[in-house]
């Protein structure tokens, strides 16, 4: 489980987040992160196209592990939002994939404009 503070559960930050921030994608899943102020808060989107409600809910429990520990590790950045959306494919990859696949889109998401 996440901390409070670091749930994203307004409408609007996955509003803003999705509309004006910056987007990345792989095989499994997207990640859009907008900066902001206060600490960082992750949301998830796991839409009925990934499976049945118990694959979505094991989906979800595994992404919100994956950024817990990029929390602790402190990879993530200090302040923003930040909304995952898991694809299709998320339903058949493993946790390791998953956390791969998150690592990857969060070190595009941040690197510079080019």
């Amino acid at each position: 489980m996440l901390p409070a503070a670091h749930r994203l559960t307004d409408p609007a930050g996955f509003r803003s987040a999705t509309r004006e921030g910056r987007r990345s994608s792989s095989r499994t899943l997207v990640t859009h992160y907008v900066a902001g102020t206060g600490p960082v808060r992750a949301g998830f989107v796991v839409s009925k196209q990934v499976g049945g409600a118990v694959v979505r809910n094991r989906v979800k429990r595994r992404l919100r592990h994956a950024v817990r520990e990029l929390l602790v590790r402190d990879a993530l950045p200090s302040s923003g939002c930040l909304v995952v959306r898991a694809l299709p494919a998320s339903a058949t990859a493993s946790y390791g994939e998953l956390a791969a696949d998150l690592a990857r889109c969060l070190d595009r998401v941040h690197a510079p404009a080019a």
